[in-house]
């Protein structure tokens, strides 16, 4: 399929011969089983799409390249909703911010072990499991309103880390809604600090 990958989309169709060479066991078993991949943000050669292989504890990480023509499917955050009893506090606090961040008009979803669990219906998420949030945010995200949006969060019931994507990267809603002049932009290049995230090039050496 003709896909554009962004950084937290999961992807399927990575066989095990496009691993890394030497490949643990559980990422061979985790692809041969059909799991998906999750897009990450690193710079690689055109036809490949950076992306990390999740096994079934914290561990199990692995940074690999997949080639666009593999992919059979492709699922953004913002697609996952829940669809089951919210049985962890991560998923009761994915309902609870729902209509807060529908409110906003922008773009959002799950990334993390809540959308790894919604999209693929394995059990990866614990009592203590944080709740991983993006929003797209194309145009500057104002930091009053930045502020606002972090305060509503608080009382969700367990810890929320809600990433805003810019044009040039993610920058965390903590962060942004801080009083640092400068925070830390994560992109394709590495991660800087810079005064505003949605400035052209603010990911340029």
């Amino acid at each position: 399929m003709s896909a554009n990958p962004n950084p937290h989309d999961l992807l399927w169709g990575m066989t095990i011969d496009q691993l890394p060479a030497p490949a643990p066991a559980w990422a061979q078993q985790a692809l041969a089983a059909g799991h998906p991949v999750v897009v990450r943000r690193a710079l690689c050669q055109p036809g490949l799409v950076a992306v990390g292989i999740r096994g079934t504890s914290r561990d199990q990480r692995l940074a690999a390249l997949m080639p666009i023509y593999s992919i059979q499917r492709l699922l953004s955050p913002e697609q996952l909703r829940p669809r089951a009893v919210a049985d962890f506090p991560a998923l009761r606090a994915l309902e609870t911010v729902a209509p807060i961040l529908a409110a906003t008009g922008l773009p959002w979803g799950p990334t993390g072990s809540v959308g790894f669990q919604l999209a693929t219906g394995m059990a990866v998420l614990h009592e203590a499991s944080d709740l991983d949030l993006i929003l797209r945010t194309p145009n500057q995200f104002d930091r009053q309103q930045a502020r606002l949006l972090l305060a509503t969060l608080a009382d969700a019931p367990c810890r929320i880390d809600l990433q805003l994507e810019t044009p040039n990267g993610a920058v965390a809603l903590r962060e942004w809604a801080g009083e640092a002049r400068r925070v830390l932009l994560k992109c394709a290049e590495g991660a800087r600090l810079v005064d505003n995230p949605w400035l052209p090039l603010a990911c340029a050496a």
